[in-house]
């Protein structure tokens, strides 16, 4: 047996799970030493950040529920200004990915404490990695003060999440644990947490689409997203996150829909050059292969399929095929900008991934 050799980095991060747990918040501030907490959500996430606002009372500063995807540069300058105007001292992040990486962008430049409040299931929350776009240009990185000091996991929050935003987001923190097992630096207690993350989200998404309001299926999706996340955020990005970040970036695709249509075909990319990695993906999803089991998997819980869908036009593929290919992150496999123009082809086709030579 070979002996082991890796380095693991726990990150430090507060998780309060459980139905009801919204109730705690109040609490949670105080923890933080706060007084005032900016709430920020999205327009659709109102109703929600009304709810956290109220239970905050004195403790609330204000309200910024502008939030949209892929955090604009004019936005987060937007977001901060107002912080600062209002005094606030922590930051509330009600909601999906967009949100917390609005409040991330916030918290780089303020240090203001974040507490998350995760309605879908991404696992973004879990991670201190940020992105700002700027002139059509993703900008990613990874700094500890963007990681929020508390996580509140209330599965009563996303019983009313559509059963196709379920999905897609579910999928999305399935990409996270899936380059998490052959990440450069992957290691063996994240490479658990991975293989048991995909295994949760596969079942449980499968029981949210059989059953919307299945109260079980929800908590253990956000179990999984949370399993997900912290994957995420113990390791490195390889091709499916820069294929991701160019698309929703460079081209304003939508975020989870955008991952969960390139996740079949990244992993196809990278089947010859992590074996071990793809052989623990396809039996976490029950599959005899990593790259066509995750596509099966997708069409069979109503995910889209194909980049054509959710706007990508024909004449931008090879615009982003360079874009990755000028910038690649780490990958296991090389980058080879022929093959990346192919593998985003067979994407937007919405065709299953094809099988790669070496």
């Amino acid at each position: 047996m070979e002996s082991l050799e890796f380095v693991y980095t726990g990150r430090p991060s507060k998780v309060v799970f459980g139905e009801g747990s919204l109730s705690h918040l109040a609490r949670e501030i105080l923890a933080l030493n706060a007084e005032r907490a900016l709430v920020i959500c999205s327009p659709e996430q109102r109703e929600t950040g009304m709810e956290v606002a109220e239970r905050l009372g004195s403790q609330l500063a204000g309200i910024f529920d502008k939030t949209v995807a892929h955090v604009p540069i004019e936005l987060t300058r937007e977001a901060l200004s107002l912080a600062t105007a209002l005094k606030a001292d922590s930051v509330v992040v009600v909601g999906g990915g967009s949100a917390i990486g609005l409040g991330k962008a916030v918290a780089l430049d303020s240090t203001l404490p974040i507490l998350a409040i995760p309605t879908t299931y991404s696992g973004s929350e879990m991670t201190p990695i940020y992105g700002i776009t700027e002139s059509a240009l993703k900008r990613t990185g990874t700094d500890v003060r963007v990681l929020p000091k508390t996580v509140i996991y209330d599965p009563c929050l996303s019983t009313t999440l559509p059963t196709g935003l379920s999905v897609t987001s579910g999928i999305n923190a399935m990409a996270h644990a899936a380059e998490g097992l052959y990440a450069r630096d992957q290691n063996p207690v994240t490479s658990l947490m991975a293989e048991e993350g995909i295994r949760a989200m596969a079942q449980e998404l499968r029981g949210i689409v059989r059953d919307p309001i299945d109260p079980a299926a929800r908590s253990k999706a956000l179990y999984a997203s949370w399993l997900c996340g912290t994957v995420l955020g113990t390791v490195g990005m390889a091709l499916h996150h820069k294929l991701c970040h160019t698309l929703g970036g460079s081209f304003g695709l939508p975020h989870a829909q955008t991952h969960t249509i390139i996740l079949p075909h990244a992993l196809a990319y990278n089947t010859n050059a992590a074996p071990q990695a793809m052989r623990r993906i396809a039996l976490a999803i029950n599959a005899d292969d990593a790259g066509c089991g995750m596509y099966d998997f997708a069409k069979e819980v109503g995910a889209p399929m194909s980049l054509r869908d959710i706007g990508m036009h024909r004449d931008d593929l090879d615009r982003a095929a360079d874009v990755v290919s000028a910038n690649p992150y780490w990958n296991p496999q090389p980058i080879d900008r022929d093959r990346i123009r192919s593998l985003l082809q067979d994407a937007f086709d919405g065709v299953k991934p094809r099988t790669w030579k070496i």
